[in-house]
């Protein structure tokens, strides 16, 4: 019996997907369950699974846009897989034909005289000239006896600009991921459509430096290997600046502002297929232990490719880290159609005045970019404010006095 195997719907508004790999050819047989083909929706990439065991005949092409629906491959459910080939059949052997020694033919040796010694020397003259003009006398070629690099050659002669030469010039067009042209256009709408400005402030991770260090050695030992990262420490700061500033957590549709009473927080990670950005749910809800496990979780899934689309769906404000890959200062984008994203970056050990002393301390820039149809510049600034009250105080205002219980330790 055929089987039309069809493209399953992998989220709610999607209409069609791309075919990024096929993982097996044309003619194989494959079992029932078996991952077939990697395909890419503007969301995520997921695998297609076999649904019956058979020979495969594929009927698209890696990197064609298929319809939700549409017939991808046949699975012959009658076929069998093939038998082991084993030992050498007639049609292998490969018939060799003696050569009689009378036929071999030696090419003979030619050997050519050594060049001249005058080959490539200026006379003084022209290495005079080579000189003022800076040229290397094995730039050019002489035409004088011998190959002697006359006067006439020298004056002649033109420096090298830097042309490049015997270098590889090649190039390569290669069409982009259905997932990484969606997230073109969704970076440019966001610029198109959106009043973003961005404003900045700097923290002192001293503070949350000093908990981490007393406390991070007892937190991994009693939650199964679960590092205490800086991501628990800026969600739980944000998630308090939100409830202070809700508009900062609110969207525009149309003429109306949605606003909304739960914090669902958009990491964005960095995956093989490009920039994710998976959801932790009720973020303000979450413990230290819950917000980092429910990260690992997620990097984890980006990181194998195994994120799905209900993954990423929704996010009522992002939070992105340069900071990891060295970053000092950036105007992260809004990711539409949120209204708010907060940009970390690397820290860095600068002096700063304390209580009027010139003191060094670990210092991070952190960047609020927002979209001020629906975000006036009080609000913007009070919410990057108050997350940097909340990180240069987290032992009251983030941990409530009691670390321990904080920690779940």
């Amino acid at each position: 019996m055929i089987l039309e195997m069809k493209v399953p719907s992998p989220g709610e508004s999607i209409k069609e997907v791309e075919i990024a790999t096929w993982l097996v050819k044309d003619g194989d047989y494959v079992e029932k369950d078996q991952a077939i083909a990697e395909v890419d929706s503007d969301k995520a990439t997921l695998e297609l699974p076999a649904e019956a065991s058979g020979i495969i005949t594929l009927k698209a092409e890696e990197g064609d846009a298929v319809a939700v629906g549409a017939v991808v491959c046949h699975i012959d459910t009658d076929g069998a897989p093939s038998a082991p080939k084993g030992g050498t059949t007639t049609e292998a052997v490969e018939k060799v034909t003696e050569v009689k020694k009378e036929e071999i033919k030696v090419a003979p040796v030619v050997v050519q005289a050594p060049a001249s010694y005058a080959s490539g020397t200026p006379s003084p003259a022209a290495r005079k000239i080579l000189d003022e003009k800076n040229i290397q006398p094995s730039d050019i070629i002489g035409t004088g006896k011998d190959g002697r690099i006359t006067k006439d050659d020298a004056v002649n002669a033109v420096p090298s600009m830097g042309t490049p030469t015997g270098g590889s010039r090649g190039s390569e067009r290669t069409k982009l991921s259905m997932l990484r042209r969606k997230v073109a256009e969704r970076l440019v709408a966001a610029k198109n459509d959106t009043a973003m400005l961005t404003t900045f402030n700097e923290v002192n991770m001293t503070p949350i430096n000093t908990l981490r260090n007393e406390y991070k050695d007892a937190f991994k030992a009693k939650h199964g290997g679960i590092g205490l990262g800086y991501m628990s420490f800026f969600t739980k700061a944000v998630t308090r600046a939100l409830a202070l500033f809700p508009d900062v957590n609110s969207m525009m549709d149309g003429d109306y502002k949605i606003a909304y009473d739960f914090c669902d927080i958009s990491i964005a990670v960095s995956g093989p297929k490009g920039l994710m950005v998976p959801v932790v749910r009720n973020a303000e809800n979450l413990t230290f232990r819950g917000i980092e496990a429910d990260i690992k979780r997620l990097a984890v899934k980006a990181r194998d490719g195994q994120i799905t689309v209900d993954d990423m769906t929704g996010g009522t404000f992002t939070i992105t880290n340069g900071g990891v890959f060295g970053s000092m200062l950036s105007t992260p984008i809004i990711n539409p159609p949120q209204s708010g994203i907060l940009g970390m970056h690397n820290i860095i050990e600068r002096p700063i005045a304390v209580n009027g002393k010139v003191e060094i301390h670990p210092m991070m820039y952190v960047a609020l970019s927002y979209d001020h149809r629906i975000i006036d510049g009080r609000e913007s600034v009070g919410f990057l404010v108050a997350v940097k009250e909340a990180l240069e105080n987290p032992l009251e205002l983030l941990c409530d006095n009691n670390p321990k219980k904080a920690f779940e330790l």
